[in-house]
């Protein structure tokens, strides 16, 4: 009997698959090899390792090398068997490894830096790598000769990068909690706008090129999503984590946001609804402004969000509480006039009003806005809140281990964490979760479920599927990295 896949999406807590230890220091980057069982690992004790998983279940290291000094970065190109690693000396090395994964060869050195390097991107169709760095500089060197063909310089150290491959356009954050927007030329760069939205440094980024979507993690605990293909300047503010938000990573497919934070925090935000946007007064001293974008060619077709959004209500300003109309500390006539001492101002979450402690005393989840946790809110707010409402829109999971970076194998659906207590983690979800897919017409070939993704199994399709009709699961066999599962196939009812 068929089961129809359900159109809402819903997370699984990750079941930890491997635990790979032995670094001496923090583990700063660790990449999943696609299409292989094996983890590429960068440390501050200065060794790069290629772990490969045994007949036994254990990985062991099939690649060690050790570095002149600590590794604080790095990137892997699967096609070209390419590793890029960013030292704290400033240096970005590149190496070559062996198809059976059990060589790597030294290829050459770029300066790129003089400071440690914070993120790198290799790009195969420019041969460029692109490196950020706590000298404040944005670079970008050739491979082929090793040389240098541009830098860009900030006010801030660079802490994380990404990169439009089509358009050459990057994206900087920096310390200042700002995100500048490049467009990369072969010798030269321009300054495209500048995003402004966090009150803390921005510690990663993620690039959705489908849907010109930008994510955003910050020191300030939060996300910001921003609308770069929508060209109305719109953002969603996400609220849930308690701690440093270090990783990001976007699922489009499911439309599902995977954050993780310092605390060991792994979140899994659904993005398939309606949320309201965050209007730009949503935070105290909180300002998001990215209007002023100059819409070249990456961004000239506008692009529909996969949800509905409202515009949230700003954050009103006044002398008085806006509910009981007591005055604020400030408010020295009034406060002549009866008698009386000032109040603290507060703001509500909900409606934005002006108001006092005693009239915003109570505190609720709001989801819908992307406040997953208790805030403040007005008295008339919190009753107006339905259950419904506070129903979460994320769900919350514990690494259980400090994280300090976090990649995914999208097709697999497995997902590798590292961070300061040396150790590495690989997980997977416990089932596999689907989901009703709109989209435009398309091929539906032999297909097996990862994690929450359908990937086609073979080249001959057994069906056309198009708008309207509805995805059934079946038995299909599984690949043999997968955890036993009742075999499923895909099959097209109309």
């Amino acid at each position: 009997m068929a089961a129809e896949i359900h159109s809402r999406p819903q997370s699984s807590r990750p079941v930890l698959l491997s635990k790979i230890e032995g670094h001496q220091d923090a583990v700063t980057a660790a990449l999943l090899i696609p299409k292989e069982d094996g983890v590429i690992t960068a440390s501050e004790d200065r060794t790069i390792r290629v772990w490969l998983k045994r007949d036994s279940g254990q990985y062991w290291p099939s690649i060690y090398h050790t570095m002149a000094s600590p590794c604080s970065a790095m990137a892997y190109h699967h096609d070209s068997r390419r590793i890029f690693v960013g030292q704290d000396n400033g240096a970005v090395m590149e190496f070559h490894v062996s198809e059976d994964f059990n060589k790597m060869n030294f290829i050459k050195t770029y300066p790129a830096h003089q400071n440690r390097v914070t993120a790198i991107i290799f790009s195969l169709a420019t041969e460029w790598v692109i490196s950020t760095g706590h000298d404040k500089c944005v670079s970008w060197m050739c491979t082929r000769s090793g040389n240098m063909l541009g830098r860009h310089f900030s006010t801030s150290w660079a802490s994380c990068l990404q990169y439009d491959f089509d358009t050459q356009y990057a994206f900087v954050g920096d310390c200042s909690g700002q995100i500048t927007l490049l467009k990369l030329e072969q010798s030269s760069c321009s300054v495209i706008t500048t995003l402004k939205g966090h009150e803390g440094s921005v510690a990663c980024l993620w690039w959705d090129p489908i849907q010109r979507l930008l994510f955003s993690g910050a020191s300030d605990n939060s996300i910001i999503m921003w609308d770069i293909g929508g060209r109305k300047g719109r953002t969603l503010l996400l609220q849930g984590h308690h701690d440093r938000v270090q990783s990001l990573c976007y699922l489009q497919l499911t439309r599902q946001l995977v954050s993780c934070s310092s605390d060991g925090g792994i979140a899994v935000w659904n993005m398939d609804v309606s949320r309201e946007e965050q209007g730009p007064s949503c935070r105290r001293n909180h300002r998001v402004s990215f209007r002023n974008i100059v819409h070249r060619q990456c961004f000239q077709t506008t692009f529909s969000l996969p949800w509905s959004q409202k515009q949230a209500p700003q954050w009103l300003e006044s002398d008085s509480c806006q509910k009981c109309e007591q005055p604020f500390f400030w408010n020295i006539k009034q406060m002549w006039d009866t008698k009386t001492l000032g109040l603290r101002q507060h703001h509500c979450r909900k409606c934005g009003q002006a108001v006092c402690g005693k009239c915003s005393s109570k505190r609720s989840s709001y989801p819908v806005m992307g406040f997953e946790f208790q805030v403040r809110v007005c008295d008339s707010c919190y009753d107006s809140i339905k259950d419904e409402d506070r129903t979460s829109l994320a769900t919350f999971h514990e690494g259980k281990h400090n994280i300090s970076h976090m990649s995914m194998d999208v097709a697999r659906g497995l997902m590798v964490t590292c961070g300061t207590d040396r150790v590495v983690k690989v997980t997977c979800q416990l089932a596999p979760q689907c989901r009703l897919i709109h989209h435009h017409a398309m091929t539906v070939h032999k297909a097996f479920l990862i994690g929450k993704l359908a990937l086609p199994f073979d080249e001959q399709p057994i069906a056309t599927w198009k708008p309207g009709n509805k995805l059934h699961v079946c038995e299909f066999p599984r690949p043999r990295w997968c955890l036993p599962r009742p075999r499923r196939s895909l099959q097209v009812s109309r």
